[in-house]
């Protein structure tokens, strides 16, 4: 693949953008083959968990405005990124029942912030950064916009999508946009203990309990109590649940398999 790299250790998959030498900005080919590894992790029931980071000191710097300068990339050639802004990476993330983490290793612009949103969970860097795109003559084009009332309120979504100021890892952290910020030095350290501790889990109630807080969001309470009651009733016949009761009973950890 070009300019992405994916790795899988046990039940997790690596997916890496690789081109530090432009602080991993969006190309056409990333954004397909991202889009293709996520939907493969998600139909593979082994992967428990996908983490999500760029090479170097940054994140993603967004689109590629090189690209966009000589009239390729999004809106300007349709081969390059593909006609259905829905099947790029942001909107297959939102799509997805197996657990995201982002690795914010570093600054994110544009693409890059709306890529860290749509994560499930965000683990940053004290080097990482925002950088809303509004001062480019654009807008969070892929997912910003739904999220960001979403994650942080009306007004504050505003704030941060209408000035376009630059926001650090601790500003970050204030606001809710991260879940928690480490020293660049104990990253990889953190990410793999909070991966550990979702890999842990039995996978089948992981994604049912994403898949329904997910439908939650474009749900009444009735309807996603009803959804999350025949989530709960399948759960209760699976080998998981009935690990789960018989470690419980005897005292011992357990043993998922994710059947």
């Amino acid at each position: 693949m070009e300019h992405l790299t994916a790795q899988r250790h046990d039940h997790v998959v690596t997916i890496t953008m690789n081109r530090p030498d432009r602080l991993n900005a969006i190309s056409g080919p990333m954004l397909r083959d991202m889009s293709r590894l996520l939907v493969e992790c998600d139909a593979d029931r082994d992967v428990r968990a996908v983490v999500l980071s760029g090479a170097g000191r940054g994140f993603c710097s967004g689109l590629d405005l090189q690209d966009l300068a000589a009239g390729q990339g999004l809106g300007t050639d349709p081969g390059g990124l593909g006609t259905r802004i829905d099947d790029t990476p942001p909107f297959v993330l939102r799509r997805l029942d197996v657990p995201v983490i982002c690795r914010l290793n570093g600054p994110a612009a544009g693409y890059g912030v709306d890529l860290a949103l749509g994560c499930d969970v965000v683990i940053a860097s004290d080097q990482a950064s925002f950088t809303p795109p509004v001062k480019r003559s654009a807008l969070p084009e892929s997912g910003g916009t739904w999220l960001l009332p979403r994650l942080v309120g009306w007004h504050k979504a505003c704030e941060v999508s209408l000035f376009g100021r630059k926001l650090d890892a601790s500003e970050m952290l204030r606001l809710g946009l991260v879940n928690t910020v480490v020293a660049a030095d104990d990253l990889d350290a953190t990410v793999d203990s909070w991966v550990a501790d979702v890999v842990a889990m039995p996978p089948l109630a992981v994604r049912a309990a994403k898949r329904a807080m997910r439908l939650g969001l474009d749900s009444s309470f009735d309807a996603n109590s009803h959804h999350v009651l025949a989530e709960l009733l399948n759960l209760f016949r699976t080998e998981d649940f009935k690990e789960s009761l018989a470690s419980f009973l005897e005292k011992r950890p357990a043993d998922y398999k994710g059947r």
